[in-house]
């Protein structure tokens, strides 16, 4: 009903500001060199061509062709030059600009400050008077750039700057686009002298670009996440997005409380994730001395690392439970962490398990039991790192094995490998590949085209230009004609680059490989490079998430180690909005199939989970390089501990998630890992057979171990799947959600509860079990 309400005067006059107001449009990038000016001058190429009045003004080329060539045919507005320090500035000439009454100005530098005596203090402000009369602004800023981003720029890489644009300048604008690029791009572009006299070069080394790299794409990817909250709460939808994480600790007001804390602080470090605290305490009594000095630790600790931190009374104990499953509800907590319960089986049943009954109520949130291991082995949860020097010294003396510098000749010889990776179809992902094949062709690099998929893209198809292709391997199917890449002419024809569309490609049955990927690691152990392709949803680990996410289950996917052997991954970031409109003017799919299109996956709210899931996910990746450079380049900080992930699985529908979800935790935390299945008496059969086979199949294509334990009666499973635990030294259990009937569990044995009982010294995550009733956590 509230649709037919009148509007108010203020939100008329609103109404109509807005109807006046310019757009704001902003490029941000990681730093200098990231190809910020250059997509505002291919835009700009574009609205021109679309018939859009379109100036420029104080835009820095820094001599660059690239640069120069989109310049070209745009109409320039002087700029205001001066000097500051011998480094060239450039003004807005707003007189200028408001004679000659543009539609839209581009312009470098929102950060930028004018010289003294100017009308207005800075570029950020005489873009606003730009956009009060009516003309819409294109303009770049650097992520060190942004304040509070410049502070954690300046800790993690000493990079300082004289001013920056308020954060919320971002949330304000029309559009914000990532300009993502890799370190190794910039320090290229830096060699070449096409960053001019940037005050900061002196500092831009591998490290530090990555640091800023990652920084700008979770800067990127909180805004999104505050645009699809914005989103859900328009649609009436309750709960979490879906994408980022929110971790809820539950301490007591013990000695035990601070450490798990700390484990929490621990875990939403490694996931990025908010952190919150919650404590409980009985209605009306007392506090004793004892619990109030544990009180006022903890509300210190809280505070130390920046957490929320609230206490929760309750009347019963038996109410504690529902309190935290309606506080997480609320608070769209996506990970509950809390102490393993230390009551026996009759202290459970007499008083009730907070454990077992959260587990019972909670919905689409995982809930990590942190081990007891101080009770155990003395051992404290957060070990001090230890010295890796005396280790890498031994290593520097090792003399290789003849089969070790056969490796290293092979990794030599290897060609390079660039995955350009897109949160959906659409976004530009071939059309980057086909213009940086064209770049290198210009430098004598000899590039062929392998496999490219244009679907009837024209913009896609002009970036052939004079790239050769090698023609396809056709073969026949059931009567049909059907083509592939042809991947022994490519190593005949030995490119020193092949250009390699859509990566997660499943080849025609009778092919030598079954997945275009396998070819791709050919090409690469032949010694030639590839530049591929591959979308966010076709990341295996990621299939359950885009499921929750979209409704739709991928079938075609790649196994996650395909993009971590790329030496390069850069993402394509498009706003949900010009997807949409890209896509209603037949630039993606062909006309007919558009109507469909936008009413499914390429709904507004899909497009922005999307685009935030592959946000955090390179984000995520740029972090593990980070940490393979350099030990303390990480800036989610180490896990500081061996680790080895034991995840448990049924033949249930949730049995793949589980193996994804052992897999990237056990590649966040560099661990090994391993899956298990328990095959009951009387279990067996030929579905059952291809069910087990599918898991391990998928396991190992993740790089992890399966096995299976056959013939054991049900009440002996959770003692099986322990003992395995006890013997590969696993130091987190990773077990589903039980959606048994109580009398199941009665008459059969409660798996979940037996490991949680007798497996205290051991970390235990028990992963939700997804309904859609509310928005599931993805991970």
């Amino acid at each position: 009903m509230g649709t037919f309400r009148r509007k108010t005067p203020e939100e008329l006059l609103l109404s109509l500001y807005e109807l006046h107001r310019g757009r704001l449009k902003i490029y941000i990038g990681p730093a200098s060199g990231s190809g910020k000016t250059y997509q505002m001058l291919r835009e700009g190429q574009m609205l021109r061509a679309q018939g859009i009045d379109v100036v420029t003004c104080a835009v820095f080329t820094h001599q660059s062709p690239e640069m120069l060539d989109q310049l070209r045919d745009l109409e320039r507005v002087p700029s205001i030059h001066w000097h500051k320090k011998g480094i060239e500035k450039k003004d807005l000439d707003m007189e200028a600009i408001l004679q000659r009454n543009p539609e839209v100005v581009l312009t470098d530098g929102a950060a930028h400050r004018n010289r003294e005596g100017a009308e207005r203090a800075g570029r950020l402000e005489d873009i606003q008077f730009l956009l009060s009369h009516g003309i819409s602004v294109i303009t770049t800023v650097n992520v060190y750039e942004v304040e509070g981003a410049a502070e954690l720029a300046r800790q993690w890489t000493g990079m300082k700057v004289e001013h920056s644009v308020p954060v919320n300048v971002l949330a304000l604008a029309d559009e914000l686009v990532l300009v993502d690029v890799t370190p190794e791009k910039i320090l290229q572009r830096l060699s070449e002298g096409h960053l001019g006299g940037e005050a900061h070069t002196h500092l831009f080394n591998k490290g530090n670009l990555g640091k800023l790299r990652e920084l700008a794409l979770r800067l990127v990817a909180e805004d999104v996440n505050d645009s699809l909250e914005k989103h859900r709460e328009e649609q009436g939808l309750q709960g979490g997005a879906g994408i980022a994480e929110k971790v809820l600790v539950s301490a007591q007001y013990y000695w035990n409380g601070s450490i798990h804390i700390r484990r929490g602080q621990q875990i939403a470090k490694r996931l990025n994730a908010e952190l919150e605290v919650v404590s409980f305490w009985k209605e009306g009594l007392a506090m004793p001395s004892n619990a109030a000095t544990f009180k006022r630790s903890l509300w210190k600790l809280a505070d130390k690392i920046g957490a929320s931190i609230k206490e929760i009374s309750f009347r019963s104990r038996r109410e504690i439970p529902l309190l935290l499953v309606q506080y997480a509800i609320k608070n769209k907590v996506t990970r509950i962490v809390m102490g393993h319960s230390k009551q026996t089986a009759w202290q459970d049943f007499w008083k009730g398990s907070i454990a077992s009954t959260l587990l019972k109520q909670i919905r689409n949130v995982d809930v990590f039991f942190v081990a007891d291991r101080a009770e155990v082995e003395g051992e404290r949860v957060l070990p001090t790192r230890q010295s890796r020097s005396g280790e890498q010294e031994a290593q520097a003396y090792h003399r290789l094995s003849n089969q070790e510098v056969m490796e290293k000749i092979e990794d030599f010889r290897r060609g390079t490998f660039k995955v350009y990776i897109g949160a959906a179809p659409g976004v530009g992902k071939t059309y980057k590949m086909l213009r940086e094949g064209n770049d290198l062709l210009k430098r004598g690099i000899d590039v062929v085209i392998g496999l490219l998929e244009t679907h009837g893209r024209k913009e896609t198809l002009a970036q052939v230009a004079d790239l050769e292709s090698v023609p396809r391997l056709r073969m026949d199917y059931r009567g049909t004609v059907l083509e592939e890449m042809d991947t022994e002419a490519i190593i005949r024809r030995n490119p020193e680059v092949v250009l390699v569309d859509e990566l997660a490609h499943t080849n025609v049955p009778g092919s030598k490989h079954r997945k275009r990927y396998m070819d791709v690691l050919k090409l690469l152990n032949a010694g030639i490079s590839v530049i591929s392709t591959v979308n966010v949803q076709h990341l295996e680990s990621l299939n359950d998430s885009i499921e929750q996410i979209t409704g739709v289950r991928v079938r075609e996917t790649v196994p996650d180690s395909i993009l971590q052997q790329a030496s390069e991954v850069e993402l394509i970031d498009v706003t949900p909005g010009a997807l949409q409109e890209r896509m209603k003017e037949g630039k993606i799919y062909d006309m007919a199939k558009v109507d469909q299109a936008l009413g499914n996956f390429f709904k507004i709210g899909n497009l922005i989970a999307l685009r935030e899931l592959s946000l955090r996910e390179i984000a995520d990746d740029v972090d593990e390089r980070l940490e393979a450079w350099e030990r303390d380049g990480s800036l989610r900080g180490p896990w500081r501990r061996k680790e080895a992930i034991y995840v448990c699985v049924t033949l249930g529908h949730q049995a793949e998630r589980l193996v994804r979800r052992g897999f990237r935790i056990a590649y966040r935390l560099k661990a090994c890992w391993y899956v298990t299945y328990v095959q009951e008496i009387k279990q067996g059969g030929a579905s059952q057979e291809e069910r087990i086979r599918k898991l391990k199949e998928l396991t190992e294509s993740l790089g992890g171990i399966f096995k299976i334990m056959p013939g054991t009666a049900h009440r002996r499973v959770a003692a099986l799947l322990l003992e395995r635990s006890e013997a590969l030294q696993s130091t987190q259990i990773i077990i589903g959600q039980s959606r048994r009937s109580w009398l199941r569990k009665w008459m059969r044995g409660d798996v979940t509860k037996q490991i949680l009982r007798s497996a205290r010294h051991v970390d235990v995550l028990v992963a939700a079990d997804y309904r859609p009733e509310t928005s599931p956590p993805v991970k």
